[in-house]
């Protein structure tokens, strides 16, 4: 009889044994033998790539086995602690094993299975025909870090990935903020001609929310909702998580409470609602998590909102904090049902947060679209120093919501605009008729969070129209219309425990156009010129990756954390993989 089939029939009755009995003690060689039969199974079924994990596991958590399977009949909602580890399996069993799978496993490859959401770039707007422009703000920034990810490692981002709205967002600009907290924003505006084309004009909008001392935030009860899964085991997945946690934890006061439920194949509470300052406590419990299974994200959801709705705390910031690579692939699959479940979930007061992690298998469509649901805010984690802007040096934005639904709406006056194009958010846009509808969802803005727009506007006149003129005419501008303003902006916010909106609204004047923009205006053109580029640079007219570099690089301002300085870098980097042929590459330090 062959080794692979002497260690494929002994594992195999050995799991019958414990699946009959899970009290039942076996040896470390027996639990040895079950995972190797484990993962035999697991590779006939086409998951080789996770086979040489497995092996290396086996030689020191011989009764990974016994505990799984311990994890998986224990009540739901019941804590466990992994017991010590047993001696390494015997070698003898170990040298079988590997003859065995040397034999029967074909060489692991790579697939690339990251999913997108599709999106196409905002059209161009004939004023006369739609004058008003209405999207939901947005404050995620998880396309920018996931895109940086991917250009350290020398990979051209597929443009699905490039969201134009979360990398201009990515940055501070310094709007000013609010002078008191009546309001819980201010609304800046700046009006300059487009850097790529002096015939056109950009309008940037930019939201302030007022900040919160972090001492003073009110008492959190957070769920940390972490994927432990098979998928996860790679560096930057679930230790990059833990030590990016880690950060958060040590700034937990004792009136926080803090949770943390785990799921792979099944879902587990592995710490209950525990006060933030025991922090010894919430980190150990964090540093016992392991990689291993399948995926049941939706079992994990549930279990993570019923474990924030005990320890709930009135008045208080109540959120879930999902970190995932976003491989569901057991359970509750379905992107729809997984929406609707965290959309039922907001409405008792509860939040999500998503944060992504890793690569090859990174759901981002999912983990941004969750969030976006969620009432939360979406992030990538690709360093431990992202984990730290996110988790600790922007917690506070993170945690406190100061204003929901908030809406902006801009009507540009046809007798001074030709055209317009909103610069991003291509999936946050509204039905006009959906401005003063509160029962319409949209985002949310945390305490002293900033919220930058750009438009791109052709003036009347200016002879640089995208669109054709119209055969017969079409609309006309009324007789006498007013040519003092440009456009007109609106903004509907409700405060967080009202459902009734309140406006606000700020005409833009004709004369504010300056021909000396700041440098928070030439910057944000900058990023979204990049953001073009990346996708295709359609949108840019002859503007290149040069030009790109040189404005950003005379236009970072004050950066006290070097990120603006880290993206003209990554400029170079960038137009080095899209290697385009007519232009010499942008160099960070010229």
């Amino acid at each position: 009889m062959s080794h692979r089939l002497t260690v494929t029939l002994l594992a195999a009755a050995l799991l019958a044994a414990c699946q009959s009995n899970p009290t039942a003690q076996h040896s470390p060689e027996a639990d040895a033998a079950a995972v190797a039969a484990d993962a035999y199974a697991r590779q006939q079924a086409g998951t080789a790539q996770r086979e040489e994990a497995t092996l290396d596991r086996i030689a020191v958590t011989g009764s990974r086995v016994r505990s799984e399977h311990a994890k998986a009949v224990a009540p739901a909602g019941l804590a466990y602690a992994p017991s010590a580890p047993p001696p390494p399996p015997a070698p003898a069993m170990m040298v079988e094993y590997r003859a065995a799978h040397a034999l029967s496993v074909p060489q692991a490859t790579s697939v690339n299975t990251e999913k997108y959401a599709d999106r196409d770039d905002n059209p161009v707007r004939r004023t006369l025909d739609e004058p008003v422009s209405t999207f939901s703000v947005d404050v995620d920034t998880g396309s920018y870090s996931n895109v940086r990810r991917m250009l350290r490692d020398g990979q051209r981002p597929p443009a699905d990935a490039v969201r134009a709205e979360e990398f201009i967002n990515y940055f501070r600009y310094g709007h000013a903020g609010p002078t008191d907290r009546s309001q819980p924003f201010a609304v800046t505006t700046e009006l300059a001609p487009a850097p790529w084309n002096a015939k056109r004009q950009l309008l940037m909008v930019g939201i302030k929310g007022y900040d919160v001392p972090k001492a003073t935030l009110p008492p959190a009860n957070l769920v940390f909702l972490l994927d432990t899964s098979g998928s996860m085991e790679s560096p930057d997945k679930l230790p990059l998580l833990k030590q990016s946690f880690a950060q958060l934890v040590k700034q937990l006061r004792a009136q926080d409470r803090v949770s943390i439920v785990v799921y792979a194949g099944s879902a587990g509470l592995v710490l209950p609602p525990t006060p933030g300052d025991r922090h010894d406590e919430i980190l150990a419990a964090l540093d016992r998590l392991q990689a291993g299974g399948s995926t049941n994200g939706g079992d994990g959801i549930r279990l993570a909102y019923a474990m924030a709705k005990q320890a709930f705390v009135k008045d208080g910031v109540n959120r879930v904090i999902l970190a995932t690579d976003g491989d569901f692939n057991v359970g509750t699959v379905s992107q729809d049902a997984l929406e609707t479940m965290v959309a039922d979930k907001r409405r008792s007061g509860i939040a999500l947060t998503t944060l992504g992690f890793g690569t090859g298998n990174y759901n981002d469509a999912l983990a941004e679209k969750l969030a976006d649901v969620g009432d939360g805010n979406h992030a990538y984690i690709d360093t431990l120093q992202e984990g730290r802007k996110v988790l600790v040096d922007e917690m506070q934005s993170t945690l406190l919501t100061i204003a929901r639904d908030v809406k902006i709406q801009v009507e540009f006056n046809p007798a001074v605009v030709s055209e317009y194009r909103l610069i991003g958010y291509e999936n946050r846009v509204l039905a006009n008729e959906d401005f003063a509808n509160d029962k319409v969802d949209a985002g949310d803005i945390g305490a002293g969070h900033e919220v930058t727009a750009l438009y791109e506007i052709t003036p009347v006149g200016s002879g640089v129209d995208r669109l054709p003129a119209l055969r017969y005419g079409g609309k006309q501008v009324a007789a006498g219309a007013s040519t003092t303003e440009v456009a007109h902006v609106r903004l509907r916010y409700k405060l967080p425990d009202q459902d009734s909106s309140r406006l606000i609204e700020t005409p833009i004047a004709r004369t504010s156009l300056t021909t000396q923009p700041s440098d928070a205006f030439r910057f944000a053109s900058a990023v979204a010129a990049y953001a073009d580029l990346l996708r295709g640079g359609q949108r840019v007219d002859g503007w290149t990756w040069n030009d790109v570099a040189r404005t950003a690089r005379t236009a970072k301002g004050r950066d006290p954390y070097g990120l603006k300085a880290e993206f003209v870098g990554m400029v170079d980097q960038a137009h080095r993989l899209v290697a385009v042929k007519d232009d010499a590459p942008a160099i960070a330090g010229e």
